[in-house]
């Protein structure tokens, strides 16, 4: 796994009035993309917003704040080129006897992804989004040309 985050992701109870807080407050700009989730391209890093009720469904955790995969209001991402490189790091960390929270599956947004947990219960996705393009030195470009 590339040392680098891809994607912080905020589970917000209002996405319409945190998007204009980002944009009118942050004076942030959102970039294209699907209803039902507001992304900002930070120079290759993605910050997104995304409703906490569907954020906790799709890692599967447990909402809490007792540690090991409970779901906090917040994931963070590492996306990878392909989808072997998921299966394999999710490999190395069923190898670890790390946590798995939701194994490796296709995504209703068309990608494939999985996440995990750290020690301390911190949610990690590991995705590929084959409507992004990773850069040579990791960086997300919200493209695919």
């Amino acid at each position: 796994m590339e040392q680098r985050v891809s994607l912080i992701t905020l589970g917000v109870t209002d996405l319409e009035r945190a998007r204009a807080f980002y944009e009118g407050v942050i004076g942030w700009t959102a970039a294209p993309g699907p209803p039902g989730i507001a992304f900002f391209d930070l120079g290759g890093i993605v910050f997104s917003l995304y409703p906490h009720d569907d954020l906790a469904r799709d890692t599967k955790a447990e909402a809490g704040n007792s540690g090991h995969g409970d779901y906090k209001g917040f994931a963070l991402a590492h996306n990878v080129r392909t989808e072997d490189q998921v299966d394999a790091i999710f490999s190395r960390l069923r190898d670890a006897k790390a946590t798995i929270i939701k194994p490796p599956e296709r995504a209703f947004w068309g990608g494939y992804s999985g996440y995990f947990s750290d020690p301390d219960g911190h949610i990690w996705e590991i995705a590929h989004n084959p409507h992004w393009t990773i850069e040579g030195d990791g960086r997300i470009s919200m493209t695919t040309e």
